[in-house]
C-alpha cells in the first residue's frame, strides 16, 4: 500500500515498530511504496518525538527502563548469591545461553567448563579475556539500554545453536509469565528459551512483586527458578504449585 501522506507514513511506522520492535528502512520503504530516503526522514522525526530509536539499518522502540550499570548495583548481594547458585545449576552443562540481565551476568565468570552462547555485550568481554574462552557470540543491533546486540541478526544466529541450558532474566515475574521493558531483548530470550533443554529463571524477590509492560513469555517456559531468601514464602508455594522448581540462595 502507498502512503503518499506524512501523518499517515509516521503512523504506519510507529505501528510496525511497536508490533515487531524493530523496523528495516529498506522494508519500510517497499511496504509503504516510498524512498528509503523519506523512511529514513519519517524515522528522524520520530525519534526527534520520542517515539522510536534509529539504529543501523532502520530503528527500534524507544529506550525505556533503568540503565544497566544503575541495574546492576541495586541487590548486588542478592544477585552475587543467585549468580553462585546458578553457577552451580549450570555445573553439567556443556553449551549454556546466557540472556543480557544484570544477575545473569555475574554468573559468566563462575563457568569454567561450559561453552556460552550469549547476545550479552558484558558477557562478551568477561569470556573475551579468559585465557581459552569458548565463547558463541551473537551480534546484531547494540540496545544501550540493556547493553546486548539484538534484532534479525541476533536472532538468526541464535536460533542456529542449541544448549544444555538457558539461565535468563526478567524485569517482573509472575504467575501470569515472564515481563520485561525491551521488544528485542525479550525476543531474543524467547528463542534462547526454544534452543536451550532446560530453562533456569534469575530473579530476585523484588522481582516478583513488580509488574512491567512487555510481556516476554507465559510461565511454562521456565523448568527452575534461583530467587533470593527475601522471597515470600506464599509467593514460592504459589510458583512451585505452578509446576516451577523454586531454589533460594543465601
Amino acid at each position: 500500500m502507498r502512503y503518499t501522506g506524512a501523518p499517515g507514513r509516521r503512523a504506519e511506522l510507529e505501528r510496525l515498530v511497536t508490533a515487531d520492535g524493530y523496523v528495516a528502512s529498506a522494508d519500510a520503504a517497499q511496504r509503504l511504496g516510498v524512498s528509503e530516503m523519506t523512511v529514513r526522514r519519517d524515522l528522524r522525526l520520530l525519534e526527534d518525538q520520542g517515539v522510536l530509536r534509529r539504529v543501523a539499518g532502520g530503528a527500534t522502540i524507544a529506550a525505556v527502563g533503568v540503565p544497566f550499570e544503575r541495574r546492576g548495583a541495586v541487590g548486588a548481594a542478592q544477585k552475587r548469591a543467585i549468580a553462585e547458585l546458578a553457577a552451580r545449576e549450570a555445573a553439567g552443562a556443556e553449551v549454556v545461553a546466557l540472556d543480557a540481565g544484570t544477575t545473569v551476568a555475574g554468573v559468566a565468570s563462575l563457568l569454567r567448563a561450559n561453552t556460552i552462547v550469549t547476545h550479552s555485550l558484558p558477557v562478551i568481554e568477561a569470556l573475551a579475556r579468559e585465557p581459552e574462552p569458548r565463547l558463541v557470540a551473537a551480534g546484531g543491533h547494540y540496545q544501550p539500554d540493556t547493553r546486548c546486540f539484538a534484532g534479525p541478526l541476533a536472532e538468526e544466529t541464535l536460533r542456529g545453536v542449541r544448549c544444555d541450558l538457558a539461565l535468563l532474566s526478567a524485569t517482573a515475574v509472575g504467575l501470569d509469565g515472564l515481563w520485561g521493558t525491551n521488544v528485542l531483548d525479550a525476543a531474543i530470550k524467547r528463542i534462547l528459551a526454544r534452543q536451550s533443554e532446560r530453562v533456569v529463571l534469575l530473579a530476585d524477590a523484588d522481582k516478583l512483586a513488580r509488574t512491567s509492560a512487555v510481556r516476554i513469555a507465559g510461565l511454562d517456559i521456565v523448568d527452575t527458578l534461583i530467587t533470593d531468601d527475601r522471597a515470600d514464602r506464599d509467593v514460592i508455594a504459589r510458583f512451585e504449585d505452578a509446576g516451577v522448581v523454586v531454589r533460594v540462595a543465601g
